[in-house]
């Protein structure tokens, strides 16, 4: 059975063999080396394991970094722009790669993919957002993958959403997702940074988001990336409002998503509310 439309039942996939729809987030350093280069071996893997949930039944949303990084690896550039024009010219350069890519790979497991670049405003305002829902329910039901990046070519500041693991969590609620996975670079959430605190404890289960835990965030891990545990669990709040579980893995090895959709303890678990 698949579940499409704005009137989905929520809370439909929790356990092995329940068809769910899952928004995966995959964060740069997933899917590029730190020279900004493409990690052939790990695209190709996520794109296997992707491509096998959605044979067997599930809907998949993929919501995709990499288009700066990528970008920088095929410019004349050293290391990720902090200026707005570099950085938007880079986005432009790698998006187009990072697009190609996907196409190809997806296409030879004979999934349609499609792409969908996002600001802000795409949320906020009203009219665009409920284009925004009609357009992914609609691809969903003609059995597309959406890949969805936040439209970095033109965004600013002032229109964008500022990370993709909240973009994540955001097109996540937009389709009424019964999971948000965020692959990322570190295994889930520990009580300090285990690369840094050897001592530092894994917590494999979050049921509410206490100042305690607000307190572990650190700040961006890698040079190309944007995002670090501070968005990711800006983005596990938004999901556990809207009653759905979110659970932070590391994205080094893709097929671990099929141990996270049948339920087991893999990385760290955000509980939405009513999933307690």
């Amino acid at each position: 059975m698949t579940y499409s439309g704005p009137d989905m039942p929520r809370g439909a996939g929790t356990g092995k063999g329940i068809v769910m729809r899952v928004t995966v987030k995959v964060g740069t350093s997933t899917l590029a080396y730190p020279t900004g280069r493409l990690n052939i071996r790990h695209v190709e893997e996520l794109v296997k394991v992707l491509s096998d949930l959605k044979n067997a039944g599930h809907e998949v949303v993929l919501v995709s970094s990499g288009a700066i990084g990528m970008g920088v690896g095929k410019l004349p550039l050293n290391r990720r722009p902090e200026d707005m024009p570099t950085k938007q010219a880079a986005a432009a350069v790698g998006q187009c790669e990072l697009m190609y890519t996907y196409d190809r790979l997806f296409t030879e497991y004979n999934h349609v993919v499609a792409q969908i670049l996002l600001t802000g405003a795409d949320f906020d305002h009203e009219e665009r957002r409920i284009n925004l829902e009609n357009t992914l329910f609609r691809l969903l039901e003609l059995e597309a993958i959406p890949i969805i990046n936040e439209n970095d070519t033109i965004a600013t500041e002032e229109i964008s959403v500022g990370d993709n693991d909240t973009l994540g969590a955001i097109v996540a609620k937009c389709v009424k997702s019964d999971l948000l996975v965020l692959l990322s670079d570190i295994d889930g959430l520990y009580t300090a940074d285990p690369r840094e605190d050897k001592n530092a404890r894994f917590i494999s289960r979050v049921e509410i988001i206490t100042p305690e835990i607000e307190a572990l965030a650190g700040g961006s891990g890698t040079s190309f990336g944007t995002g670090g545990m501070a968005t990711k669990l800006h983005a596990a709040r938004i999901a556990m409002q809207a009653g759905f579980d979110m659970v932070i893995a590391n994205g080094a090895r893709p097929e671990i998503l099929y141990d996270i959709v049948d339920g087991k303890r893999v990385g760290t678990r955000f509980i939405g509310e009513g999933n307690v």
